[in-house]
């Protein structure tokens, strides 16, 4: 996807962790002190910084800052595409592993809470949602994970790399009986 250059260039990172036999992704709920988007569940991620060597760094620097994940401890496994977002960024999202359980060290100034979220519990509601928005209707999706609603671009970002597990999942199920 060729998206604009004055976009400004930010980085996630979807951490994926085993707990009790599944698959889960870790969100963060965003603190009210940030200055986009307060409130609101995220992956962990910001704004490439001028020290930053690419996207990637950019990601793994930012999932320390705000929940205390080494650099070391994150198995980068590859990237999505990239996805413009109304608020003028250009986000670049890195699929990564996160050893679990973990200790975890919240910057309370950007996450205000971290939300385990078990794949087994989202995976079937990867449905469309048509909502009201200025000038008309908009086209989005919308994921709830206990009491927290996750919507906008992380929710984007979740339905594409949900249908992308599924393709993977589909495409070995074809092959398993060619193997017998």
């Amino acid at each position: 996807m060729s998206l604009a250059p004055e976009l400004i260039p930010a980085a996630v990172l979807i951490p994926l962790f085993e707990k009790e036999a599944n698959s889960h992704l870790l969100l963060i709920k965003r603190s009210r002190y940030v200055q986009y988007h307060p409130y609101q569940v995220s992956f962990p991620g910001g704004v490439l910084e001028v020290g930053d060597r690419d996207l990637k760094e950019t990601a793994l620097r930012e999932t320390f800052e705000e929940i205390g994940v080494a650099v070391n401890n994150v198995e980068i496994l590859g990237l999505l595409d990239d996805y413009p977002t109304i608020s003028n960024f250009r986000i670049t999202p890195f699929v990564g592993i996160i050893p679990y359980p973990y200790h975890f060290k919240i910057n309370q100034k950007e996450t205000k809470t971290l939300i385990e979220v078990p794949l087994i519990t989202i995976f079937p509601q990867r449905k469309e949602k048509i909502l009201p928005s200025q000038g008309g209707k908009r086209h989005t999706y919308i994921y709830q994970s206990g009491p927290f609603i996750i919507w906008g671009i992380t929710a984007r970002i979740i339905k594409d790399f949900l249908d992308i597990l599924a393709m993977y999942f589909e495409f070995f199920a074809v092959l398993k009986p060619l193997k017998q």
